[in-house]
């Protein structure tokens, strides 16, 4: 069990981060050019589930056509 001297340590520590700004190491510096808003993924990924959705429907066409000879 946690005693109440443990939490007051822990909320004095959160405040004390609260107040002072300590993360200041975290940041990262600016960086020199933009990031490209398209890498290809989104394309890639487009492409991906068209081409999944094409193997479906032939499958059910397939499907189909066996069970309508049989």
């Amino acid at each position: 069990m946690m005693n109440s001297r443990s939490v007051a340590v822990a909320l004095m520590g959160f405040i004390f981060m609260a107040v002072f700004d300590v993360n200041q190491a975290q940041e990262l510096p600016p960086s020199p050019a933009p990031f490209p808003s398209n890498d290809g993924a989104a394309i890639d990924r487009g492409i991906a589930y068209l081409l999944l959705a094409v193997a479906l429907a032939i499958t059910y066409l397939i499907l189909l056509i066996l069970l309508l000879v049989l």
